[in-house]
C-alpha cells in the first residue's frame, strides 16, 4: 500500500488554515497569514496527490519509466480511463491544476479568492483520491 501520511498531513493543514481563515477578520494580518497558509497547503496537497496517483497508475503501464513520463493532467486522464476516478472528478482536478499554475504568476488577492472558492470541492476530492490510493 502507498504511504499517504504526508498527504493526510497536508490535508489537515489545509483544513485548519481554511477554518482559521473563516474566523479571521478580512484584511487583518491573521487573515493574510491564514490565506497564505491555505494557498501553500493547497499547492502542496495538489502536488502530493498527483505524485501518489502516478505511483498508483504504474501497474497500468508497461514500465515505471512509461508512467513517470505522464504529465499531471495525463495522470488524472488515465485515472479516469481506468475508472479510479470519474470523468467529472478528473475535470475538477484539471481546474485545480490550472488554478495552481496561476500561482506562479499571481499571488494577489484575486488568485487567493479563486483558490478559496475551490477548497470545499478540493478537500472532498482529495479525501476520495486518498481512498483510491490506499485501496489495494
Amino acid at each position: 500500500m502507498l504511504n499517504t501520511e504526508y498527504l493526510e498531513r497536508n490535508m489537515q493543514t489545509l483544513e485548519k488554515a481554511f477554518e482559521c481563515l473563516k474566523s479571521a477578520e478580512e484584511g487583518s494580518v491573521d487573515y493574510e497569514m491564514y490565506r497564505n497558509s491555505l494557498v501553500k497547503s493547497f499547492e502542496m496537497t495538489l502536488e502530493q496527490s498527483g505524485k501518489l496517483l502516478k505511483k498508483k497508475l504504474v501497474p497500468y503501464f508497461p514500465s515505471k519509466k512509461a508512467a513517470d513520463m505522464l504529465t499531471f493532467k495525463d495522470i488524472f486522464r488515465y485515472a479516469a480511463k481506468y475508472s479510479l476516478i470519474t470523468e467529472e472528478e478528473a475535470e475538477r482536478w484539471f481546474k485545480y491544476r490550472d488554478n495552481r499554475n496561476n500561482t506562479a504568476h499571481d499571488y494577489g488577492r484575486a488568485f487567493a479568492e479563486e483558490t478559496l472558492s475551490l477548497i470545499d470541492d478540493f478537500l472532498k476530492d482529495v479525501g476520495r483520491l486518498k481512498e483510491v490510493i490506499e485501496h489495494e
